[in-house]
């Protein structure tokens, strides 16, 4: 019983879920988190049938003066490619036809335990587009923090420490999301978005039981294929090693994310040649608040707006917005 509950629906898993009055209820979800930047992310479709290749301009022609009657030296420029790839995120659910009758709303039910995949799609998403390494697991596309993780390495310029030496550091990034810039990506030919299979009825094996036993099960299928092309990586800043520990005891030692926002602002060469946004967890982001309130006299700090009836955070016009995919376990950057 125990290996079968963890992969399929079980009759005590329906007795959870039904009201006193034998219905589906609205569940309350304490799982579910906040990821705004799946809902910042622009996407493209990809060139390439696994993902994404990009040309970039690695050298400028040679120019100079010249006078009448000398001619000049031909040069030209000089390209690099990079390929980005895709990965295919995928779930499934199979539930007995039977259990699905003992409520008398299948259909309720099913939507029920369908948004619990769609959350953690979500969640597994959001995690892999900060910290996924597709050279590690090859099933998965590089997130941001594998490609901004090397103090000196060539894109160092575009990683600010913020000064914590333990193992308890968080990152706070700035992206500015375009099509020359940063974009999310998903395989030529393909559809864009979360994928959603509703194959009905069907006849599947299970797993309990005598062996090789089938069953007549709904079954549904989740599918979102995805990936990250960073075209000009100087259009993401990674504030790193901000000590979670320091940052909470509020003792002074703390990384000041104020000052540090404003360098991150100052690495991108133009905020307008995309929509630009910072990505905070939840703890980064309530020491933001309280930054603000202790510094209001020095002026540029956070401000609140609001947009489509909610509040939003901004510093220097930029929304601030909540991941909490973003840990606070990471490693030191060095």
């Amino acid at each position: 019983m125990a290996a079968l509950s963890s992969i399929v629906l079980t009759l005590v898993d329906w007795a959870k879920r039904l009201d006193p009055k034998g219905q589906v209820p609205v569940i309350v979800e304490l799982l579910n988190q906040t990821n705004q930047i799946l809902e910042d992310m622009r996407w493209a479709e990809g060139n390439l049938p696994t993902g994404h290749r990009i040309t970039v301009r690695t050298g400028l022609p040679a120019v100079a003066w010249r006078l009448l009657n000398q001619g000049g030296v031909p040069s030209k420029s000089r390209t690099a490619q990079s390929d980005e790839q895709v990965g295919m995120l995928e779930a499934g659910s199979e539930v007995d036809v039977d259990l699905l009758l003992l409520n008398g709303n299948s259909k309720a039910f099913r939507m029920s335990e369908a948004m619990a995949f769609l959350e953690a799609m979500n969640q597994e998403m959001a995690a892999t587009l900060f910290y996924g390494n597709g050279g590690i697991d090859p099933e998965e596309f590089t997130g941001l923090a594998p490609r901004f993780s090397d103090l000196g390495a060539g894109n160092a310029q575009n990683i600010i420490d913020a000064g914590g030496t333990g193992a308890d550091n968080t990152s706070l990034w700035l992206v500015v999301w375009g099509a020359n810039t940063v974009m999310g990506i998903f395989p030529k030919g393909s559809i864009a978005g979360l994928m959603h299979n509703d194959y009905g009825e069907v006849t599947v094996e299970t797993t309990a039981g005598i062996g090789g036993s089938r069953m007549r099960a709904m079954q549904e299928r989740f599918q979102w294929k995805a990936g990250l092309a960073v075209k000009d990586w100087r259009y993401i800043v990674r504030i790193c090693n901000i000590d979670v520990s320091d940052l909470v005891a509020n003792s002074g030692s703390e990384a000041n994310l104020l000052e540090e926002m404003a360098k991150a602002v100052h690495r991108i060469p133009t905020l307008g040649l995309g929509v630009p946004a910072f990505y905070v967890n939840r703890t980064v982001a309530e020491f933001l608040d309280i930054q603000t309130l202790s510094k209001v006299s020095t002026g540029g700090g956070v401000t609140f707006e609001n947009v489509q009836g909610r509040k939003i955070m901004f510093f220097r016009g930029i929304p601030i917005r909540t991941c909490d995919a973003l840990l606070e376990t990471e490693a030191r950057v060095t």
